[in-house]
């Protein structure tokens, strides 16, 4: 496949959803068959199609005054995103790597447990729960959207997150289980470390190589100035 790669600092929640749909624009007209974006957003809390009102600890007009809330497209319920968390957004032409939205899933939930094995933490799924767990907390959430057969949406990994703000709600709607990072399994890793070994894992899962790209050849590409 030919894959492109975007790496980005702390963006704004919308501007991601921006990007992630310029990204789309581009793989749907063929300019590239992948495009992985890769960033963190400042705290925000997005509610997917499953819902997620339910599932608020404190009223809505106090968590929208320690960070953004937003619905979202993608599957699942109520999540948290804030700095400290790698959140990747693989846009992928399944027509052209397989039409299998559950093995889509599957290699991305690979890609973070290969991750982890690196540093020494056995991870793994859960039965009836996407994710990637580390015994009975969640470490790596996710949540994609499927349009004509091209996805958005996609990972948000635990580094060194902030994970009080994720005491404010049920994650994902999960009662009865916590969640977890690097940082509480006693591993302080530099961000952007974890983010190039996340990359390379990337490239192992879907059997790619990338090519970086920055925002203005996204949006060249999006615009149909590239062909």
């Amino acid at each position: 496949m030919n894959a492109r790669l975007l790496k980005l600092g702390l963006v704004p929640y919308l501007k991601g959803k921006e990007l992630q749909l310029k990204a789309v624009e581009a793989v749907k007209s063929g300019l590239a068959d992948m495009i992985l974006i890769t960033l963190q957003h400042p705290p925000v809390y997005t509610i997917g199609r499953a819902g997620g009102y339910e599932n608020l600890l404190v009223p809505l007009e106090e968590l929208k005054k320690i960070a953004e809330v937003y619905e979202v497209e993608r599957g699942g319920n109520i999540t948290f995103h804030g700095p400290g968390q790698i959140v990747a957004y693989p846009v992928v032409n399944l027509n052209k790597w397989e039409k299998d939205v559950h093995l889509f899933v599957d290699r991305l939930e690979e890609a973070v447990i290969r991750l982890l094995a690196d540093y020494g933490v056995m991870a793994g799924r859960k039965p009836k729960y996407t994710g990637v767990w580390v015994g009975d907390e969640k470490i790596c959430a996710i949540g994609i959207a499927v349009r004509r057969w091209v996805t958005w949406h996609g990972i948000a990994f635990n580094v060194n997150t902030d994970l009080t703000y994720f005491g404010r709600i049920f994650p994902c709607g999960i009662k009865e289980f916590g969640v977890t990072s690097l940082e509480k399994l006693g591993i302080k890793e530099d961000l952007e470390k974890v983010r190039e070994r996340l990359i390379g894992k990337f490239e192992e899962v879907f059997g790619v190589r990338f090519e970086e790209i920055d925002q203005n050849r996204l949006e060249s590409m999006a615009g149909g100035l590239e062909k």
